[in-house]
């Protein structure tokens, strides 16, 4: 099973500002990463970069459209993520709460967290078999 820790961003994140101690918190991070990678749970993780550097895709009324950031609404926003691969949704949860606080000890912040939908969630179909040939391609 696959799941993907979502950090959300905040105004600090997203002005490239942090308050807290920078060393710390990135040793933190790099401990918690090299456990989930001792361990043959980590698949990737990394930091963002604020939305000001980024934009959508809008697709409406058979239009795409293209959004230049930076996006007002933080709490939509992303910071960073980890993706792990783990033999349960417990284990996901257990490996979850040792997260560090991402915008530092003692600071607000919200971590969310998904499961992927693996090609055997969806129903069998000729596009679905080209997804696994690109998945075979892959490892």
């Amino acid at each position: 099973m696959r799941f993907i820790l979502l950090v959300k961003a905040t105004k600090d994140t997203e002005a490239g500002k942090f308050s807290g101690d920078m060393d710390k918190l990135l040793a933190d991070m790099a401990t918690y990463h090299e456990e989930l990678a001792k361990a043959g749970a980590l698949l990737a993780g990394s930091g963002l970069q604020p939305s000001s550097k980024g934009w959508r895709v809008k697709y409406s009324g058979g239009r795409l459209t293209v959004i230049d950031g930076p996006f007002t609404e933080t709490k939509e926003l992303i910071a960073g993520y980890t993706m792990i691969k783990v033999n349960s949704r417990e284990e996901a949860l257990e490996r979850t709460k040792r997260f560090p606080n991402p915008m530092g000890e003692g600071a607000d912040a919200e971590i969310e967290v998904r499961q992927l939908a693996e090609l055997q969630d969806w129903c069998p179909s000729d596009a679905m078999e080209r997804f696994r040939e690109l998945e075979a391609l892959q490892e």
